[in-house]
């Protein structure tokens, strides 16, 4: 992965990540006050967030000039609700992440481990500057991770693609089109149709549109394609060049999912219906792989989760990360997985900002290792298209846009 510059544990001793990264003790910090945590959710290095600094926290750092990636880790300690501790985090004297909420951040839970990337941050100094700016009760910072911009190569052989570059309808060799219902999965309010309005190739691009219509019961419409029996892939680099859409209610996201979803699934009968019913337990049991997720009341948090029995999302204890990115509703961007029998690692144009380890403690923790398929959607509304408030009507229609999806396998 990309070389660690420098790598501190807030408030506490030195420390080895799963990953294998040296996190040093305190140093280069000032400010606030050390406080600890018993037990912290949703990380495999829950030790890094066990001690914080609360306040005035200022870290001066002496690192050579150059671009690098920093990650921070946050955990909300305090036992309050959202908005009640909000701050800023300033790094060479530019505001790279705007009202940090932590405990809004990692789901709505305190004591949850929470990651942050803010890519591409220039050092012309030869010091790396951090500071924080409260506007509601005080910051808090964990740990923190700098690695120097730019990975080392590796080759990698293309063995499945699709380059979007004949117009006309999705190609039913390589994709299978949803029809469902709202409401199917995630309490999601759109439609999902094969119609040309939600579902096309043109210009060179596949384009997944929603609609504020009324169709099949329901007041939104758009587009789920997935690649199961006909892209199924087990380890390699999968990657997919995207533009997403904006707008408060707006949820696309590029993931994958196991493509025998009964493959650890205990409570299920054979080939039954198992995506929305909460008595087979397909999923999470045979895993879940989130690439890219992206909810538009939140523009340019970026997101990349993986889920299995032992963490997912309805217990609270999925692994995920978050990067911030630049225009994303405007700009393409590489979303990638790495995937290897020891490893998981989700990037955004290189940049790693989630990476999971195989700690070899079964198939509760580790379901991947079994082929998966690809799905590209765009959601209206639902479980966390509609966290941040009711969707907006007024910026129908939306566009994912898709340049291509590929998929290698490592040369070596």
């Amino acid at each position: 992965m990309t070389d660690v510059a420098w790598a501190v544990n807030i408030g506490g001793p030195a420390y080895t990540a799963v990953d294998g990264t040296r996190y040093a003790a305190e140093q280069s910090t000032s400010g606030g006050t050390i406080g600890e945590i018993g037990v912290v959710k949703g990380s495999q290095d829950p030790v890094l967030y066990q001690s914080y600094r609360e306040g005035d926290v200022e870290i001066s750092h002496a690192v050579a000039n150059g671009t690098y990636d920093i990650t921070f880790h946050f955990a909300e300690p305090d036992d309050i609700a959202r908005d009640e501790r909000i701050f800023d985090a300033i790094v060479e004297g530019q505001r790279v992440i705007d009202d940090i909420d932590v405990m809004l951040f990692r789901d709505g839970k305190i004591h949850s481990a929470l990651t942050v990337t803010v890519p591409n941050v220039v050092v012309a100094d030869g010091e790396l500057n951090i500071q924080f700016d409260a506007s509601v009760r005080e910051p808090i910072l964990s740990a923190l991770l700098v690695r120097a911009d730019g990975r080392p190569e590796r080759t990698w052989d293309l063995t499945w693609s699709d380059e979007f570059d004949i117009d006309g309808a999705p190609d039913p060799q390589k994709w299978n089109i949803e029809e469902w219902a709202p409401g199917v999965v995630n309490s999601e309010d759109q439609a999902y149709t094969a119609r040309e309005e939600n579902l096309r190739i043109a210009g060179g691009f596949l384009i997944i549109e929603a609609h504020k219509e009324d169709y099949a019961g329901g007041s939104y419409t758009s587009a789920r394609i997935h690649s199961r029996g006909k892209g199924d892939f087990l380890y390699g680099r999968i990657e997919i060049r995207a533009q997403l859409p904006k707008g408060q209610g707006t949820w696309p996201a590029i993931w994958m999912l196991a493509s025998d979803p009964f493959h650890y699934a205990t409570t299920c009968a054979d080939q039954e219906d198992w995506q929305g019913n909460d008595d087979c337990d397909a999923w999470p049991n045979s895993g879940e792989i989130d690439i890219m997720e992206h909810v538009g009341y939140q523009m340019n948090h970026v997101h990349g989760t993986v889920h299995g029995k032992s963490y997912h999302w309805s217990m609270w204890e999925q692994r995920k990360g978050r990067i911030i990115l630049d225009d994303v509703a405007n700009t393409f961007h590489v979303y990638a997985l790495e995937w290897s029998p020891e490893r998981i690692d989700i990037l955004v144009d290189d940049t790693p900002y989630l990476t999971y380890i195989n700690e070899n403690n079964g198939w509760e923790d580790w379901p991947f290792d079994q082929p998966f398929h690809l799905i590209l959607n765009l959601a209206i509304g639902g479980g966390w298209g509609s966290a941040g408030g009711p969707i907006d009507d007024s910026i129908f229609p939306q566009q994912m846009l898709v340049d291509y999806t590929r998929v290698y396998r490592l040369a070596e």
